[in-house]
């Protein structure tokens, strides 16, 4: 082989590499475009993340008031369940410092609103918003259960932060989302606080039944279903 030709083909393994790095490069990268707070009735701060064109809560909703200053009721995990079942707006906590608040969708009904000036809580449609703009395929999108591909793996907190380091799933957080695995209350009054799992409400009602979405530690995919209103869940808002 020539010196000519020796040269040049070892140009193109170099330029081969560098393209390779790159593209390790640009795959790792977060695409977060802007970052913003936003603050409840009662002076909690909440980092917020602009996801394609919606702006979202970057941590678990933790207020203790509604919108008008009236108090939300707490029902704590150690009452007795049917205190807990009964079908009043309420919330519990067990570490409300790193994973918010646990409500019922009650709270989330009530007319005085549970969520700050100028923002709400997701339905079911924003959530699939959410969904299709971080990847998830339209067909899987609409569909109920286990659906996605990574897409539960790209909303949870980086290095699995808060979450149990056994995990199977990685986070990843490209889109600044941190979710965090507040857990949920069943209608019975059990509290999972194991901190494998993040459930999260829609505003979306059906009866007697929600829209709901679920991550779990074990999972890289979202899982989407509805369940009855007594249950106690991580909310999320999203902005008017």
């Amino acid at each position: 082989m020539s010196l000519c030709k020796k040269i040049i083909n070892g140009a193109l393994v170099i330029l081969l590499l560098l393209l390779v790095q790159a593209c390790k490069k640009d795959t790792n990268k977060e695409i977060i475009i802007e970052k913003g707070t936003v603050t409840d009735i009662d002076g909690n701060q909440y980092q917020t993340v602009k996801i394609g064109e919606q702006w979202w809560m970057a941590e678990n909703l933790k207020v203790e008031h509604y919108r008008d200053g009236s108090l939300i009721t707490e029902i704590p995990t150690t009452d007795a369940d049917s205190v807990w079942a009964q079908s009043l707006g309420a919330y519990c906590s067990f570490e409300d410092s790193i994973y918010g608040h646990l409500y019922n969708h009650f709270a989330i009904e009530d007319i005085n609103q549970l969520a700050p000036e100028g923002w709400h809580i997701p339905s079911d449609a924003e959530w699939k918003t959410l969904e299709k703009t971080i990847g998830m395929q339209q067909n899987q999108v609409d569909a109920l259960a286990w659906r996605g591909t990574n897409e539960g793996e790209i909303l949870m907190n980086k290095a699995l932060a808060g979450w149990p380091q056994a995990s199977l799933a990685f986070g990843s957080d490209l889109y600044g989302f941190a979710a965090l695995p507040g857990g949920c209350r069943l209608q019975n009054g059990f509290t999972n606080t194991e901190k494998n799992t993040a459930f999260f409400w829609s505003s979306s009602a059906d009866g007697n039944q929600a829209w709901y979405r679920y991550l779990d530690a074990q999972k890289k995919t979202i899982f989407r279903q509805q369940t009855y209103r007594s249950y106690g869940m991580s909310i999320r808002c999203i902005k008017d």
